[in-house]
């Protein structure tokens, strides 16, 4: 954790240059100047931005009477820095990875929505959520946190200094990897049963039998999984960026059309007994697995094109003790927030039919804006971080923090509030479709809404935990996902003692969301303490105009869906959600806006000329 920020020793001044006298009188050479101390901790931050060699971000031009916001507006584009010469500057790669995050999104939305009018809001969809949560979960407890934060660092300090760019050192990572992922996926298949009784309570809402067939077939995923994430790991420390980023839309893509099999096939799954013969299961099962498979596999000729040669190489690198440190606290992390995750899943397992896949489509909503956002700025500024990081410079990190805290807040934060104001159509536009899913939809739709705050500070917690792991400190992370575990298994498991088995899900969704607040707050605490002031004055300022702007059109936002059910006779279907949804969305976001602009939120500049700018690009 480490004391209060120590300023920089300051170098011994350079030697006067030599002068020599008219008369021709030798003299010896000047000694050399001593060499600066080394760095002992970070510098303190001087006021104003750094110079550095920047990449100019085009805006858009100032418009009259906002000649002070066109000037700021201008000064954040001058923050976005190349990682090295020659490599894609930030705006590139983020724009890139948010048209193949938006696709990935958007994809995987269309087949689990398509799943949903395939089976429903019941016992398939809760017992096959589980079943597709448990792959996921033991990938990121093998291997997966470590090889999506921790490992990208230390592959890039591999690429910098050894002689042949840090081949051997990749090559003995991947052959520990192959055997962990190989050894666990076995463990699991032989664990099935004990896995399907941590995270279902047996009720008359759940069907333990049909997790435990589902989970034998979708279990090999986390081989593919960590296979995947590992060549994704190796061409981001390489600044490549395109190939992980549109991977999972092959597995999605994969997915949909195993979903339309599945909707051929004739009759219905048998639930009482379950059979894993049954072609709807095998469908289902090996179907989405393949998925997985096709994922990893679409990544692979461009890690050939890197040069790259995988070898089995045992032995050990000096390196991957120091790797290994820092994977067991991120391997504590993703284990304690596992154990956030079991705590709803028996929750809401036990508590309504169909809660727990509502639960996971929320979130999937919820992930949606910070997906195409928060993450795909996160992911291009990993690398920049970590060099800044191993360099010992602490200001470049702490202003890259703070751009992309401000640059988060203007962008997720309205789209929050129209969430908030908008839940309701939006799932009914989405999810009332088919004969008698009205009410469902509309569960769905309020669980949204009284979840919607938690998207901003979820990307900001997210923004630190990558904070931490470019510092090679992967402790901290794992110390306040403590904090925020502690949090929400306490709050889950008091949800079912306040409401009623139906409005558990509402309950549920709305303390995942606090749980991002505790997170943001002590992860701001921490690093506050780590690396001195972080510009937060600068950012609750932007926060307070956003957010000012953001209920004042959510409001307004909310009042058009009021006067569009009036003028529309009958109930509500997904004609209305859709109606709503696109007045409400048009008036919300102009107001935000729109008050932003007048409220000279100078961040709101930068934002727009990058979205141009990709814009123009496309």
């Amino acid at each position: 954790m480490g004391g209060a920020p120590r300023q920089q020793p300051v170098p011994p001044p350079a030697p006067r240059p030599e002068t020599r006298p008219t008369t021709p009188i030798r003299r010896p050479a000047a000694a050399p100047p001593p060499p600066a101390p080394p760095r002992s901790g970070p510098p303190k931050r001087p006021r104003g931005w750094h110079a550095a060699e920047t990449q100019p971000i085009p805006v858009v031009p100032p418009e009259p009477g906002m000649d002070q916001a066109a000037e700021q507006a201008t000064e954040q584009t001058q923050v976005i820095r190349p990682v090295s010469p020659g490599k894609p500057s930030l705006l590139k790669a983020s724009g890139s990875m948010a048209i193949a995050t938006l696709t990935s999104r958007i994809t995987g939305f269309l087949w689990k929505l398509m799943l949903a009018i395939a089976v429903g809001f019941g016992a398939i969809n809760d017992s096959f959520t589980v079943a597709n949560t448990l792959p996921n979960s033991i990938f990121e407890l093998l291997i997966g946190g470590v090889l999506t934060s921790v490992v990208v660092p230390v592959l890039v300090r591999a690429q910098k200094h050894d002689a042949d760019g840090g081949q051997r050192f990749v090559q003995r990572l991947t052959t520990l990897a192959a055997v962990i992922l190989g050894i666990g996926t076995l463990l699991a298949l032989v664990c099935t049963p004990i896995l399907t009784w941590i995270f279902v309570t047996e009720s008359d809402a759940s069907n333990p039998a049909l997790v435990n067939a589902l989970a034998y077939l979708l279990l090999p995923q986390i081989f593919f999984y960590g296979a995947s994430a590992l060549v994704g790991a190796i061409l981001q420390s390489k600044q490549i960026f395109g190939p992980p980023a549109w991977a999972p839309v092959v597995n999605n893509l994969v997915v949909i059309a195993t979903i339309g099999v599945y909707v051929l096939l004739p009759g219905e799954m048998t639930l009482n007994p379950v059979s894993m013969t049954d072609a709807h299961v095998l469908t289902l099962g090996v179907g989405v697995t393949m998925g997985v498979v096709c994922q990893a596999a679409i990544q692979l000729p461009a890690l050939r094109k890197t040069g790259f040669q995988f070898h089995w190489r045992w032995g050990w690198d000096s390196r991957l003790s120091e790797f290994g440190g820092l994977a067991l606290w991120t391997l504590g992390y993703v284990a304690i927030s596992l154990v956030g995750l079991v705590a709803l899943s028996r929750v809401a397992t036990g508590a309504d039919a169909g809660a727990w896949s509502t639960y996971n489509y929320v979130w999937m909503l919820l992930q949606l804006p910070y997906g195409v956002i928060g993450f795909s700025i996160m992911t291009a500024i990993l690398p920049r971080m970590s060099a800044a990081a191993a360099d010992g410079d602490y200001r470049k990190v702490i202003d890259d923090l703070s751009l992309g805290n401000r640059l988060s807040t203007v962008t997720l934060l309205p789209i929050s509030a129209v969430m908030t104001a908008l839940g309701v159509p939006l799932a009914m536009g989405l999810f009332a479709i088919k004969e008698g899913s009205a009410a469902s939809a509309n569960t769905l739709g309020l669980a949204l809404a009284v979840s919607a705050f938690g998207v901003l500070p979820y990307a900001l917690t997210m923004m630190q935990m990558r904070t931490f792991n470019a510092l090679q400190d992967a402790r901290t992370p794992t110390l306040i996902m403590v904090v925020m575990t502690a949090a929400k298994v306490l709050m889950a498991f008091a949800v079912p003692a306040l409401v009623e088995p139906d409005q558990v899900v509402f309950g549920l969704t709305f303390v995942n969301s606090l749980t991002f607040i505790v997170g943001w707050l002590v992860g701001e605490g921490w690093l506050r303490h780590r690396l001195g002031p972080l510009g937060s004055r600068r950012f609750l300022g932007t926060l307070a105009k956003t957010l000012t702007a953001s209920v004042l059109g959510g409001l307004l936002a909310w009042a058009s869906t009021l006067g569009v059910d009036a003028l529309i006779p009958g109930n509500a279907g997904a004609g209305t959600g859709w109606l709503q949804l696109f007045v409400g969305s048009l008036i919300g976001f102009a107001v935000i806006f729109g008050l932003m602009s007048v409220l000279r939120v100078a961040e709101l500049r930068p934002a727009i000329g990058r979205l141009t700018g990709l814009l123009r690009r496309r």
